[in-house]
């Protein structure tokens, strides 16, 4: 490549602004040559030369070095012949006299873990693939996204189903499978968890040595592009798992990667995350910023991905977080922010807005940072949403306990209305809540079989009716008792049992009903959706909340989360008539179907300081839902 076409590029990549610096480095075919080839750039600033070997010269390091380029930071070379497939790897020689064989951060396709090359790049040029999409897209950038029903199936796809022989579903296999699974549950969206290349399957697939390549343990990347597709003619956004806040040191990948930390920090206390064993990125580096902002565009211009849920991001925002006193350095205000982190959150947040206006960008933040999904010109990181983690930990410790014991720990449910407006929240129940012993959904639940059951289903229709968008991890629904493991397909067997069977197609049918009708997602983002009629009825562990649409049209939602039948109970109502239109403890769905009557009308018997009320039959662990038709 001459001069002139190599400085604009590498400039904006040296600059911090190069959002598609994949298109310049990693493996590319090439025609303007005399001969066909790939030409190859890697960039490796301390290195003091760089070899490309492969399959192709049989891996040897004197045949092929790359050539420096004007920057005198970044390598250059052009191989002739090469075919899609071929195996490579960057042979890095240091100052101090070692050979490094590094994976190509840029690589589009790579060896499947425990090949014989180990964990080589391999060329793969990803144009070719025909997209059926548009339409869908042509939908969405008219959705208001805040205004829209958002339930998301998040889900792992080496584990959501396997083989009798245990390997794995390919892309291809789930897209016959997983994609009208989805459709017909009633979901919205799926969030795929990280499916970027990894070593190790016990890392559930957070610690990334292919930023830019999709595990090849399931096909190729036109496989996947197929399955993003068909998720997309089934109406059903993707929302993929990322991970730009650390990676591992496997010596393969980013660790060092010139023999010194070059996409991690220098300084000791900001390089390592001791807690996971990993290496944090240098978001005060220029080209650190480029590679990772780019992977962000990248996923959304090749893979046509709806949003991102961008993984551990308080870990990026705190220079103390996981930390001890004395471990950790402020910054030049004395605090324990990370300036550097902040402001990369805020560029990647404005340039993938600035590409793909109809993006989620979801951030996993466990702790009260401000205006996390506020705009970055007002003080905000720029999200549009995020995971609500308080009302996770707290609707999660409320259910794992006795009914007996629930009238202690009432505020758990009613505290996430005292900040549900402060941010655009998604409600998780999440991969991270069914592992390391926590339980899977149903295993939280106190008592008998059966009261495991009512109280999964009176827990998911709660969850349904309260503000925010909605997400569960593959298993809950239906009812699988045994924790996730990521080494084995869920329990679909469950499903031949009634009970399970029966929870399935209660959360099938909740799913359908939230999706039509707009109470319970139109207005998220203040009072006017949102009404309590009983908040502080510990004693009985009963909730009762209005929802609202714009229209005015309005849901009674009613939870009897007590181990006893609440008989004649008395609900202050809005309007005059209400129709029941869902309740757990229909006899479809595995419950007792012990009360029949299904219309209520408002007697002048004052309750809940309203004028009006009507009676209810409220068998234990129930919930429904009242449609006001007057």
């Amino acid at each position: 490549m001459s001069e002139t076409k190599a400085d604009f590029p590498l400039h904006l990549f040296h600059h911090g602004v190069n959002y598609k610096s994949y298109e310049f480095f990693g493996a590319h075919e090439t025609s303007g040559r005399k001969k066909k080839g790939f030409v190859f750039r890697v960039w490796a600033p301390r290195a003091k030369s760089v070899s490309l070997v492969g399959d192709f010269n049989g891996w040897n390091t004197e045949t092929h070095k790359m050539t420096r380029l004007i920057d005198g930071e970044s390598f250059e070379l052009f191989v002739p012949g090469l075919r899609r497939y071929d195996q490579y790897k960057y042979c890095i020689e240091t100052q101090d006299g070692r050979r490094l064989y590094k994976a190509d951060p840029y690589a589009f396709h790579a060896e499947t873990p425990g090949g014989c090359s180990s964990n080589a790049s391999k060329v793969y040029p990803l144009d070719g693939f025909v997209w059926t999409d548009k339409a869908y897209f042509k939908k969405l950038s008219h959705t208001n996204i805040y205004a829209a029903p958002v339930n998301i199936y998040e889900v792992n796809l080496l584990s959501w189903q396997r083989r009798e022989d245990g390997s794995f579903l390919t892309y291809a296999e789930l897209c016959a499978t997983l994609v009208p699974y989805v459709k017909k549950m009633g979901y919205t969206h799926v969030e795929i968890m990280p499916v970027a290349e990894h070593p190790y399957d016990g890392s559930w697939g957070y610690q990334v040595t292919g930023y830019y390549a999709v595990t090849s343990r399931l096909g190729t990347p036109h496989d996947f592009m197929a399955l993003v597709n068909a998720f997309h003619a089934a109406g059903i956004g993707v929302i993929l798992d990322w991970v730009p806040a650390h990676f591992p040191k496997d010596s393969f990948g980013l660790y060092e990667f010139d023999g010194a930390p070059l996409y991690e920090p220098t300084q000791q206390d900001r390089k390592e995350n001791a807690g996971w064993g990993t290496r944090n990125f240098d978001y005060g580096r220029n080209e650190v910023l480029s590679f990772l902002v780019s992977n962000a565009v990248f996923l959304f211009e090749k893979y046509h991905a709806d949003g991102l849920r961008v993984d551990a991001v308080a870990s990026m925002l705190y220079l103390d977080y996981d930390k001890r006193p004395g471990e950790w350095t402020p910054n030049i205000y004395g605090e324990n922010k990370n300036l550097e982190a902040v402001a990369f959150l805020r560029k990647l947040n404005e340039a993938v807005f600035k590409y793909f206006p109809y993006a989620l960008m979801i951030a996993e933040e466990s702790t009260a940072w401000p205006l996390v999904t506020r705009p970055t010109s007002v003080g905000g990181l720029g999200f549009n949403f995020k995971w609500t983690m308080g009302w996770m930990n707290d609707s999660l410790s409320y259910i794992s306990t006795d009914p007996l014991f629930r009238r202690y720990g009432h505020n758990k449910l009613t505290f996430s209305m005292m900040y549900a407006f402060s941010e655009n929240y998604v409600l998780p129940v999440s991969h991270d809540e069914v592992v390391h012993g926590k339980g899977s959904l149903i295993g939280k639940m106190p008592g008998d079989y059966q009261q495991k059951f009512a109280g999964v289903r009176s827990f998911l229709a709660y969850m349904i009716a309260h503000p925010g968008k909605k997400l569960n991890f593959m298993g809950s629904e239906f009812g699988q008792f045994k924790e996730w493991d990521y080494s084995q397909g869920l329990e679909f067997f469950l499903k031949d049992y009634p009970m399970h069977a029966r929870l399935s197609e209660c959360v099938r049918a909740m799913n359908e009903l939230y999706k039509n009708t707009p109470a319970f997602y139109e207005i998220e983002d203040s009072w006017d959706g949102f009404e309590w009629i009983s908040a502080d009825d510990a004693d009985h562990n009963f909730l009762a909340f209005f929802r609202r649409d714009r229209s005015g049209a309005e849901i009674m939602v009613l939870v009897n989360f007590s181990g006893a039948y609440l008989s004649a109970y008395r609900v202050g109502t809005a309007g005059k008539k209400y129709r029941t239109i869902f309740d757990t403890d229909s006899r479809a769905y595995g419950g007792s179907g012990a009360v029949k009557k299904r219309v209520y009308r408002a007697e002048k018997i004052p309750a809940n300081y309203k004028e009006t009320s009507i009676a209810v039959d409220m068998p234990p662990l129930s919930c429904k839902f009242l449609l006001k038709t007057e």
